[in-house]
């Protein structure tokens, strides 16, 4: 029997929870109420670390592009210590007369590359934006190009110990998740190197700030997606007195991410903090309301569309169930159903062919017929690129930062019970949202590591524009309301669509208020929402194809990441 073609499983290994799932890094002072939970002291107070500007020497590396490898200090704490590399790239303002200075970017992730971004959606961007920035982006310290975190001695190794499940469903495989989740951590205790205690994004955000200081620039111009967005809250309250203009695109609760409220982090992981389900499910509902306005042929799931995706949620729930017509058949599970509808949400660009899985799967075509709509899935949400090195070091990274962040129990059973509590509260996608932060349960614990807990309510000397997607699947709307009013000087800009993010998903009212936000420093109006035009399931322009292309670029999604690597890679 041939494998499942659904995106959450590749021909060799069906990846697990985004990538490796999470990891905590904890030692120190207990959490009142919570003494599984520790939480270290900041090893670099805000503006304590006064390391040397470092120099960059750029060479031409193609397209138009100029690369350059700059030197950092391992630790901020430490600047005459060890020295890492951080690979950069920059595309020049095209016109240089009128250049305001550099607009660096992050693509988010954890893990992704800004080198990678600038690569591809640089020649993209507005023209006024492309004309009076230099375009600049650099791999976060240990991430592929800069210097990397690697646990294993090759990609396939790395691979080896995720599980073959996109989360554990039915509850016998949770032990197998557990096992996974202790070999990454142990690998990574073993294996991992000095940079994996200094991969927060404190760290980043202090890398950010000396190389702002490399180019000449006095004060900080930023674009930063998903995780890019908790990068910028982050460099906001450790540096507020350096930002010219930040935008903030698909931001994460800052509080939930790094602490919790309270003492709820001895009870609920940071993926179940951000509530991100909550942000799935209402995107879901959309998916299903706009499904059956708009009727067959546009979308082939319409009518009664959340009932029958419930029916089939129950089928599968069952038990695996044999797809496509013998001999030609492969077993597909809930995990993969959920997953699957879950990484589609993330680019209504994607609909369509969401719709027509659902439709296959539903009627049991052909495995042929299958596999060519779930490929046609894969391309339209950007998941079948080749990684950008051998050994792209995605297992590993995205923990090493993530959960060097966050406040989490080391206690396992606390995922068991967050997972089955936050489905039976938020809906469908509780599980696969929760553990994705498992392994944050023996991730190796050091003591003294940089991270920022907080306060995130710094007033910045110019304002703040965080932009929401009022159904993002992922960084759900709150999260943006949340970091504009924690920021007394910031201002929310609402886009009422659909998607991860809102920045290059065909909005004009978004992308031409951020353009004219960056380059003249004009905020929208206080409580502006941009409206959408038209429905996922309409005919899109050759204009709006190629956006949407670009947009895959933007807010790396998470589980959509770890399809695109694994089936890359299989």
């Amino acid at each position: 029997m041939d494998r499942a073609p659904s995106l959450p499983r590749s021909p060799r290994r069906r990846v697990g929870v985004l990538v490796a799932a999470l990891a905590i890094v904890a030692a120190g002072l207990g959490v009142p109420g919570s003494p599984a939970v520790a939480v270290p002291p900041s090893a670099v107070p805000p503006g304590a670390a006064r390391a040397a500007v470092p120099a960059v020497a750029w060479t031409a590396c193609g397209g138009g592009f100029r690369c350059a490898t700059v030197r950092v200090p391992l630790d901020h704490g430490n600047p005459a210590g060890q020295q890492i590399s951080l690979a950069l790239i920059e595309q020049p303002a095209g016109d240089p007369k009128r250049r305001i200075g550099s607009l660096f970017l992050n693509p988010g992730g954890p893990g992704g590359s800004g080198v990678e971004l600038v690569r591809g959606l640089g020649p993209m961007l507005p023209l006024e934006l492309r004309g009076r920035f230099d375009i600049v982006g650099f791999d976060p310290r240990g991430i592929l190009r800069s210097t990397p975190l690697r646990c294993f001695g090759t990609f396939d190794e790395a691979l080896s110990v995720l599980p073959p499940f996109a989360f554990p469903y039915p509850r016998a495989e949770v032990a197998e998740q557990k096992r996974d989740d202790e070999a990454l951590g142990a690998a990574c205790a073993g294996h991992g190197g000095a940079i994996r205690d200094h991969m927060s994004t404190a760290d980043v955000a202090r890398d950010m700030d000396l190389l702002r200081q490399a180019l000449g620039d006095r004060t900080l111009n930023y674009l930063g997606f998903s995780y890019g967005s908790y990068l910028g809250e982050v460099y906001a309250n450790l540096f507020p007195d350096r930002v010219r203009a930040l935008v903030i695109d698909g931001v994460p609760d800052p509080v939930a991410w790094s602490t919790g409220r309270g003492a709820e982090a001895a009870t609920l992981p940071v993926s179940s903090r951000l509530r991100s389900d909550v942000g799935a499910q209402a995107t879901l509902g959309q998916f299903f309301t706009l499904c059956d306005a708009a009727g067959r042929p546009r979308c082939s799931f319409a009518g009664n569309s959340a009932a029958r995706f419930a029916a089939l949620a129950a089928r599968f729930r069952a038990g695996p169930v044999e797809i496509g017509t013998p001999p030609d058949t492969y077993p597909m599970t809930y995990a993969d159903l959920i997953a699957t509808a879950l990484s589609g949400l993330y680019g209504p660009e994607a609909w369509v062919s969401l719709a027509d899985f659902f439709v296959d799967i539903e009627s049991n075509l052909p495995a042929s017929r299958i596999r060519a709509t779930a490929a046609r899935l894969r391309s339209e949400l950007g998941l079948d690129q080749a990684p950008p090195e051998e050994y792209p070091n995605v297992v590993e990274g995205l923990p090493a930062v993530l959960c060097s962040d966050s406040v989490n129990t080391r206690t396992f059973a606390t995922w068991i019970r967050a997972a089955i509590t936050t489905e039976r509260r938020h809906g469908y996608f509780g599980r696969p949202w929760t553990w994705l932060s498992s392994a944050c349960h023996s991730w190796p614990v050091t003591a003294g590591q940089d991270r920022y807990l907080g306060p995130w309510n710094a007033r910045t000397a110019s304002p703040v524009l965080v932009v929401g997607n009022r159904y993002d699947p992922a960084t759900r709307y709150q999260g943006a309301v949340t970091a504009a009013r924690l920021l007394p000087n910031s201002r929310l800009l609402t886009y009422a669509g659909w998607g991860h993010t809102a920045f290059f998903r065909g909005s004009y009212c978004i992308d031409s208020r951020i353009t004219r936000y960056l380059t003249a420093l004009r905020l929208p109006p206080r409580g502006t929402v941009c409206p959408v035009t038209g429905s996922p399931f309409e005919t899109m322009t050759a204009a709006e194809q190629s956006r949407s292309a670009a947009a895959a670029l933007l807010g790396t999604p998470l589980l959509p990441e770890a399809a695109r690597r694994a089936a890359a890679h299989g």
